[in-house]
């Protein structure tokens, strides 16, 4: 039994110590209390024991937070661009120091594995230092002019105040990756994290403010579900604020694409995904199965990158099958996160509970076969799933096109690669797909053809700091990583010179 208790300002959850826990809001470089004076209670989805309090905020807050924010845009904006990279190096240097503690509030309040939440805390910092670097390569352009009386320059500058919306299953690494892309830019963020999961972006606010960020630079405010809507409205309408990034369901990205046309807004959305995995003859099973199980599997099955389809080709199928059958029922073991041999934690909260096991109850009604697990847990109290592998999907199936964001992994057999490609194509998501195949010939023409921003290949986790994280379609646009992360949060301005000749 988890046991709370106030010391010193932070707060200790039996023998784990949270330094950077904090249940106010930060704006301006300051610890504030909401508006409303209401606060909500965020829980450890292992048992719902209480983690402790944030506050619920309104749009006036938020509000508050983005007129700060604008007031401080010039001075960061114009503060020479290794000095951006050295304030960034310090916040790294300070996540690195405090990895253990970051981590172990990721697990409590979102209820991953330590072990993935530390991998998280890593990941994380991966882009603390690569934008940390990059904030000195956002290069302009001379160009060569139509005639001798002119210069031609491009300039890249900061677009102003970006207001970030960032999920539960990642709650550190999302923000991250967009505020370090955003900062090293030249831009101040306004960040509003997921209900379930406030803590992670006010520890890092913390460090932030420890680095030395001057205030009004990063901001945070937390709310409950009531009030995400209207501060996420008042994010968009507001003329002060020039960008959005959000990263969610493909359902609130399209809302807040239309909340942001009347003020013209860029723009950058990384919504749901439907990946499928496909298995081609070639394949090396042994380390396609493995490729699965970090795919599908991390996080229990809740991010927007896991496997959502697996495709097996029928010479292949039963073979592989049974080997990954295999594989689920020894190699993960579900319980709490700061279990050490825990690798498979709850689902987030009750509406993604009912959710997984509706898909699930929906699927075996219409004549799915059972290949491994199939309900919820057995022996453990909670939202615990059992990891479940399905066969025999038909496209009548509600599994068969909805993005499942839990430990499910169903089978379908192919016959060719043109039905592969066409089945992991006839979606209107396109975030990531992965194959495996040692025939290279066909490794280019499918890696060509299929239709996502990402593509694994031979490899079940793709994402890192150097590579472009984005999807096509109603996955969404723009880029996250990579020198394009810094993409969205600059203006391109064309300076004519004129009347040059001598």
């Amino acid at each position: 039994m988890l046991n709370f208790a106030r010391c010193n300002g932070s707060q200790t959850v039996g023998r784990r110590y949270f330094s950077l826990l904090r249940d106010k809001n930060y704006i301006g470089g300051e610890w504030v209390a909401a508006s409303s004076g209401k606060t909500f209670q965020v829980t450890n989805p292992v048992n719902d024991k209480v983690i402790g309090i944030a506050q619920d905020s309104t749009p006036e807050d938020a509000e508050k937070a983005i007129k700060v924010a604008s007031g401080s845009f010039k001075m960061w904006a114009d503060l020479p661009a290794k000095e951006k990279g050295i304030k960034l190096k310090s916040l790294l240097k300070l996540v690195n120091t405090h990895s253990d503690d970051l981590a172990k509030l990721i697990t409590a309040e979102c209820g991953k594995p330590l072990a993935e939440a530390k991998a998280e805390v890593m990941y994380s910092a991966g882009y603390l230092e690569w934008y940390a670097e990059e904030a000195k390569r956002i290069y302009g352009e001379v160009l060569a002019p139509p005639n001798n009386t002119r210069e031609l320059v491009v300039l890249k500058e900061p677009i102003g105040v970006v207001g970030f919306i960032t999920p539960w299953n990642f709650p550190l690494a999302m923000l991250v990756r967009k505020a370090a892309a955003a900062l090293a830019a030249g831009c101040v963020c306004v960040a509003r994290p997921a209900e379930d999961t406030p803590f992670s972006a006010l520890a890092l606010a913390a460090l932030v403010e420890k680095a030395g960020f001057p205030a009004g630079t990063f901001n945070v405010v937390t709310s409950s579900r009531s009030q995400a809507g209207p501060i996420g409205q008042a994010l968009c309408a507001s003329p002060q604020v020039a960008g959005i990034s959000f990263t969610g369901s493909t359902a609130v990205g399209k809302i807040l694409y239309q909340q942001c046309a009347n003020t013209v807004k860029r723009l950058g959305l990384e919504l749901g995904g439907n990946a499928s995995y496909i298995i081609f003859p070639t394949a090396d099973l042994s380390r396609a199965v493995q490729g699965v199980m970090g795919s599908k599997f991390r996080n229990a099955g809740q991010a927007c990158v896991a496997t959502n389809r697996v495709l097996v080709h029928e010479s292949v199928f039963d073979k592989f099958s049974s080997m990954l059958a295999t594989a689920v029922k020894t190699q993960l073991v579900s319980g709490d996160g700061f279990d050490p041999a825990v690798n498979q934690g709850p689902l987030i909260n009750e509406q993604q509970f009912q959710k997984v096991d509706g898909i699930v109850k929906d699927a075996v009604s219409k004549g799915a076969r059972v290949v491994s697990g199939g309900g919820i847990h057995p022996t453990l109290k909670g939202r615990f799933y059992q990891p479940t592998v399905l066969s025999n999907i038909t496209e009548d199936m509600k599994i068969y096109n909805e993005e499942i964001f839990g430990p499910i992994c169903p089978l379908y057999k192919f016959y060719s690669e043109d039905e592969a490609v066409t089945i992991a194509n006839s979606t209107r998501r396109g975030l990531a797909n992965y194959f495996y195949s040692n025939d290279y010939a066909q490794v280019w023409r499918v890696a060509k053809r299929l239709e996502s921003g990402m593509v694994g290949v031979n490899e079940g986790l793709i994402s890192a700091a150097e590579a472009p994280f984005g999807g096509v379609k109603e996955s969404g646009f723009g880029r996250e990583g990579s020198r394009h992360g810094v993409d969205d949060y600059v203006h391109t301005k064309y300076v004519c010179f004129g009347g040059l000749q001598n």
